[in-house]
């Protein structure tokens, strides 16, 4: 059950563009400080899983794994996504509630 309210809510941010995709443009909204929230598939590469979370780390971002790459793209209605940044901080700490 909570699974699909997080898949919801994410695809309703996505729809309410709240959110951006892919890693350099989930990077570049750490560091500009616009990211609320962090949403990292658990099947992301070794490189890719350290990047983001040393960039979540440094700038306090939080960051959720989420099961796989095209879960998270199907919750946005793209294809396979690995990274996605949450951009508002509302959608940002219900998905960290139902993401716990």
């Amino acid at each position: 059950m909570k699974e699909n309210q997080w898949f919801s809510l994410l695809g309703l941010a996505n729809r309410a563009r709240k959110i951006i995709s892919g890693e350099e443009l989930s990077v570049k909204e750490i560091r500009n400080g616009k990211a609320k929230l962090i949403l990292l598939s658990r099947d992301a590469s070794v490189n890719t899983t350290k990047k983001i979370t040393d960039k979540c780390n440094s700038y306090n971002v939080p960051l959720k794994m989420v099961e796989n790459r095209h879960l998270l793209g199907q919750a946005i209605g793209k294809e396979a996504r690995v990274v996605v940044a949450v951009l508002d901080d509302g959608f940002a700490k219900k998905l960290v509630s139902l993401l716990d």
